[in-house]
């Protein structure tokens, strides 16, 4: 697999669905475009497969601006994993996920072609100079629109409350595009709600459209009250290969029906997630930032029946059990105050974890 690089936009490219790109593009494919401030938006789209939304907002930008070129200010425009949209998977059992792949610190070089092409495609945007980057994303549960974020820095605080009033900031993991592009960027990762809705969709054009129209990023905090920050605390995952299902109790593992209603949600103690048959061993796996379990922390069960021990707010429940089994089934988030986090705050931060992205 090869990085393809374009200075033009394929003819017909603009006319095709995500699930068809595979039929002009061979694999990942980075395609720069001009405008009248040269100082690029970095988007990325499809890096998971079946996240659609970012291709249909960025073609109907594109088609929009086709009469007036040129651009008000210069594109370039990753395009992902166009195999695993073929089949609108996330990615396919063969592969890796794209969104683990981008250069981040510790780590050796040349682990995989995906590795490669993505530290290509780090290396060209640097070099480059981006205004921001921009990953945009679908969630599998009931999720708001929301943005998400690498660094605690004013600009990357405006950028994302641009999208959307509600924040998360997260750490981990490492080798995802916005925490590789917020080193010489700002850069956010946008959640855009369910792909094939079309106010998702709605949305993200008109986030674009404002970002292409941005002179800069002012360096000086929001307001008060125009942003809602929380952080992750925890990453909840399930045994490999459990038997997982939704409302009743016939399956190892039965989580409450709607379970993605719940994101966003402060929960109290003692709400009820679900049931296991396993009486003597918690299903869900419950790791903070380091790797420490703490499951125990959160959640308990008597009789079967898994419930919180303590106030939480989830994010990113999903009711596919597919996603939930590659990779979590929710995360754990608290409210985090914007006035504290501020970069150069003398305050140490609180302690922060991971998010699916």
């Amino acid at each position: 697999m090869e990085l393809t690089e374009y200075h033009y936009l394929p003819d017909g490219l603009l006319e095709r669905s995500a699930s068809s790109l595979y039929r002009q593009l061979d694999g990942p494919t980075l395609i720069h475009l001009p405008g009248i401030r040269q100082q690029p938006l970095f988007i990325s789209v499809l890096q998971h497969g079946n996240e659609d939304t970012g291709w249909e907002a960025v073609r109907r930008l594109l088609k929009n601006h086709s009469s007036f070129e040129p651009l008000p200010r210069s594109i370039s425009l990753l395009i992902g994993n166009v195999e695993a949209a073929r089949f609108n998977k996330r990615r396919l059992d063969t592969q890796l996920d794209f969104n683990r792949c981008w250069p981040q610190k510790n780590t050796s070089e040349n682990q995989s072609d995906i590795h490669n092409i993505f530290r290509q495609v780090y290396d060209i945007m640097q070099a480059k100079n981006p205004f921001a980057a921009i990953d945009i994303h679908n969630n599998t549960g009931l999720n708001p629109h929301y943005a998400a974020i690498n660094q605690l820095d004013n600009r990357c605080f405006r950028l994302a409350a641009l999208f959307s009033n509600t924040v998360v900031h997260f750490t981990i993991p490492e080798g995802v595009l916005s925490n590789a592009f917020s080193n010489f960027c700002p850069a956010v990762t946008l959640e855009c709600g369910l792909a094939g809705n079309i106010h998702g969709t709605d949305h993200t054009l008109a986030y674009l459209e404002s970002c292409l129209h941005l002179a800069h990023l002012d360096d000086i905090p929001l307001p008060g009250g125009e942003m809602g920050l929380f952080h992750m605390v925890a990453t909840v995952k399930v045994a490999a290969n459990l038997d997982i299902g939704f409302g009743g109790s016939d399956h190892e593992l039965s989580l409450i029906d709607d379970i993605d209603h719940m994101n966003f949600r402060e929960l109290e103690a003692n709400t009820l997630l679900g049931y296991t048959h396993d009486k003597t061993t918690l299903p869900f796996i419950t790791t903070d930032m380091h790797g420490k379990d703490v499951s125990g922390k959160f959640f308990s069960f008597t009789g079967g029946e898994i419930r919180t021990t303590r106030p939480i707010m989830p994010s990113m429940l999903t009711m596919d059990q597919k996603v939930i089994h590659q990779d979590c089934l929710c995360y754990l988030m608290e409210r985090m105050d914007p006035q504290h986090s501020r970069a150069g705050h003398d305050e140490p931060l609180p302690e922060l974890t991971g998010l699916e992205v």
